[in-house]
């Protein structure tokens, strides 16, 4: 309470300067200051549907999704066409699903379905949009608009614009199928149609990982690390590993103490499960 106090006393301070409250604000949820965030934004006196996005992003990350979906379906009345308020807005109905009984997630799961599809639409290139649509083709049944055939579509949509995506993609869906052997293959694909993107060979470790391949899991980790030292993600990613295969606790322990000092965004894991996986292992 006292560094929201604290917060808003600056914000006030910045507003009669003529300093921008949505940028504070904005700063505030890329430091993961969420609570801060929120509440410079509910100070403003005019909310634009941007500023109503980040209020529901905000609510969304603190776990407050009734609220978030209310922010959120504002912020679309405002701005319908704008693909990045449907994407968040289909993550809030999702989350409600998640969280809510039996008679109401179907209708929350197909209000997050229609949003992720509409958000794909206006926006085919939006990684994260994209990744949610293909995890809710894959997850929900058929009823609720699910389904393989949906899966393999989105795809084939995602390899027309980024190929090295879009093998991703298939190999999310054959792993799901269980073949096991092509979803490896399709993520080397990936790996070697972006050899710098460091996400590529880490979904490479997690995955020769988990399918029991150690040694060359190791090696992926090794290059990742390298590509990328100070990652936050390929730090939490290595230690959920070892922390899921019951190996190397000690690293493991490192890693997320490391993690937790790193300076997190809101595209990291967030962590509270960085702390949860310590206390797992009895750190």
């Amino acid at each position: 309470m006292k560094s929201i106090l604290t917060t808003l006393l600056l914000v006030s301070a910045g507003l009669a300067l003529g300093a921008p409250g949505f940028d504070t604000a904005r700063g505030l949820y890329q430091r993961t200051e969420y609570a801060q965030s929120l509440a410079v934004l509910l100070s403003l006196p005019d909310k634009d549907a941007k500023a109503l996005q980040l209020i529901g992003q905000d609510q969304y990350m603190l776990g407050e999704y009734k609220k978030a979906t209310e922010a959120l379906e504002k912020a679309a009345t405002l701005a319908p066409n704008d693909p990045g308020i449907l994407h968040w807005l289909g993550r809030t109905y999702g989350r409600r699903a998640e969280t809510s009984n039996a008679f109401s997630a179907p209708g929350y799961a197909t209000k997050a379905r229609q949003m992720f599809e509409r958000s794909v639409a206006l926006d085919p290139n939006n990684k994260e949009a994209t990744g949610d649509l293909l995890d809710f083709y894959l997850g929900a049944p058929g009823f609720l608009g699910g389904g393989l055939p949906k899966a393999e579509a989105l795809a084939k949509l995602i390899g027309q614009t980024d190929p090295a995506e879009g093998h991703y993609a298939q190999a999310v869906i054959d792993d799901h199928r269980k073949d096991y052997s092509q979803a490896e293959e399709q993520l080397r694909r990936a790996a070697e149609l972006a050899p710098r993107q460091v996400g590529r060979v880490m979904a490479l470790a997690k995955y020769l990982a988990k399918r029991g391949r150690i040694p060359e899991s190791e090696a992926m980790f090794d290059q990742a690390a390298k590509m990328a030292p100070n990652d936050p993600v390929i730090l939490f990613e290595r230690a959920d590993i070892y922390i899921k295969q019951k190996r190397n606790l000690d690293a493991a322990r490192e890693l997320l103490e490391k993690y937790l000092r790193s300076p997190l965004t809101p595209d990291d894991p967030p962590r509270q499960q960085a702390e949860a996986l310590l206390r797992k292992i009895g750190a």
